[in-house]
């Protein structure tokens, strides 16, 4: 974030639903204002997880906030100086949760920074270490988080008539294979490794399927969410720490939720008539792969081609669920699958729970199904899911140590080596906390909100205010991030202990 002077009192929010947040201290000079920094302390206490000192510091210069010279040494040097103003404001207190170098990726690369001895001089006062990429067109939106910011291609010309023509149809294959995610994330390989080198977190800020707001009959369909899925699966394989989904204006296509007003006024308008995304879906299974354990490890274990990638989840050390994928668009059951999964050094269990993660094709928008429960099609949605929850039980060969897993083109499988059913009806789960609404008009997005916490939200205030991207209806600059993959956990690529389950083959 290059400007912004003032944080909103989240008190009203953030006990409720204990969120976590950062912000941003303005770096669009170096006169620093540490307000946010002050006020984020004091008001957010623990709820605050860090402040970013820089957003793509190597756009700077390009977008004239800088002048010549301007590249990694001068960007560190400014860091120095932020460091040493924290230092000496006694309103800080907490001194070590900056968060940087947070590039685009674009004219710095990342060794570039580390080159000049940015992590051996920072380290000690950076909660993590972040990054953003761009494609090969500068996305517009204000986005004051710790990030690395990565899309696989971009809609721009049409949105804001920069750059080149995508057609959708020809983008729409690089989206359907294990590439697509591996791709994204080689470039990053060597910096997650320094990351756990030093012990901090590396962040996947800011993705999804297309920057300039996505692309209309890719980034809401069903195939954008299985490629999501690897994607995030990938990053998590990869040393990824945190990632989060990219949402906008209600005129973006990669949104996992979209708000409706075009229906008249009921006391159910604002809660019956929303739209999520296919992404969401992936947002919900990818939180289900990873558990509540905090523990998670992901290990990659595709060996049957790039349309059938695979993971296995580890849960404190012990192998608990496999990730299957068919990325193949053929309802006529021609390349249905059925993946062998094999225990090395154990034995598989006598049965296996699959959750199927289903549609009739990669390119359909509607009529998605998470074991067998939907969240609804356009406008339906009250965010729960509806249905009967199918869970499909299938029988091992534990002499042969094979469980064979059918898998239809397309779709997901979900494998739990235990039984689902018993970790929801874990005592210790806690009872889901739900939040009462008094809308029962409609003009446009409502509910009622306490004046007096009004008087004190969150807003902008800053001299760039006109600037900002919007959150507005029909907005494809709107800037607000969704805390989505990997929530929360820290995933090594290390010996695993136990047993390692190995894919022997995936047949027709």
């Amino acid at each position: 974030m290059l400007d912004g002077t003032s944080v909103g009192n989240h008190k009203s929010t953030k006990h409720p639903t204990h969120v976590k947040k950062t912000k941003g201290i303005p770096f669009n000079d170096t006169n620093w204002r540490l307000t946010i920094a002050e006020k984020g302390q004091a008001i957010l206490g623990d709820h605050l997880i860090g402040l970013q000192a820089g957003n793509e510091p190597d756009y700077y210069l390009d977008h004239g906030h800088r002048i010549e010279p301007y590249g990694p040494a001068e960007y560190a040097n400014e860091f120095q100086s932020l460091v040493q103003a924290v230092n000496d404001n006694t309103n800080v207190p907490i001194k070590n949760m900056l968060i940087g170098p947070s590039l685009a990726s674009g004219p710095w690369q990342p060794q570039q920074v580390w080159d000049v001895g940015y992590l051996d001089r920072f380290k000690d006062v950076l909660t993590a270490i972040t990054m953003e990429q761009y494609v090969n067109i500068r996305h517009t939106s204000i986005l004051p988080l710790n990030s690395l910011h990565s899309y696989p291609t971009n809609n721009c010309f049409m949105t804001y008539g920069i750059g080149s023509y995508v057609d959708p149809q020809e983008m729409f294959h690089n989206f359907l294979d294990h590439n697509a995610g591996l791709n994204l994330v080689k470039n990053y390989l060597p910096s997650s490794s320094l990351a756990q080198s030093v012990g901090k977190p590396f962040i996947m800020f800011e993705t999804n399927s297309a920057t300039c707001g996505g692309l209309p009959g890719i980034s809401d369909s069903f195939g954008a969410a299985l490629w999501a899925l690897d994607y995030g699966l990938t990053m998590a394989a990869s040393n990824f720490s945190h990632a989060l989904l990219h949402v906008g204006g209600q005129n973006v296509y990669y949104n996992v939720r979209i708000r409706f007003e075009g229906t008249p006024p009921t006391n159910q308008s604002s809660f019956n008539q929303w739209t999520v995304g296919a992404v969401f879906y992936s947002v919900v299974i990818v939180s289900e792969i990873f558990g509540k354990s905090n523990v998670s490890q992901i290990v990659d274990t595709s060996n049957s081609g790039i349309y059938t990638p695979s993971y296995a989840i580890y849960d404190n050390g012990a192998l608990s669920k496999v990730a299957l994928f068919n990325f193949i668009d053929d309802p006529s059951g021609a390349h249905d699958v059925t993946a062998t999964v094999t225990v090395n050094g154990g034995q598989v269990p006598p049965q296996v729970w699959v959750k199927y993660f289903l549609a009739d094709s990669v390119s359909v928008k509607t009529n998605l199904t998470w074991a067998g429960q939907t969240f609804g099609n356009k406008f339906q949605v009250d965010g729960r899911l509806k249905g009967d929850l199918n869970i499909t039980t299938i029988p091992c060969d534990q002499g042969a140590n094979q469980c064979h897993i059918p898998i239809k083109a397309p779709s997901f499988a979900l494998v739990f080596l235990t039984d689902p059913n018993a970790e929801n009806t874990d005592s210790q789960t806690p009872n889901a906390v739900t939040f009462q609404t008094t809308a029962f008009t409609k003009t446009i997005h409502t509910a009622t909100v306490d004046p007096s916490a009004l008087a004190t939200s969150n807003g902008h205030s800053g001299k760039e205010r006109q600037n900002l991207g919007s959150t507005s209806p029909g907005s494809a600059s709107g800037a607000e991030s969704f805390r989505a993959l990997t929530p929360s956990l820290v995933v090594l690529l290390a010996m695993m202990c136990g047993a390692a389950v190995v894919l022997t083959s995936y047949t027709q």
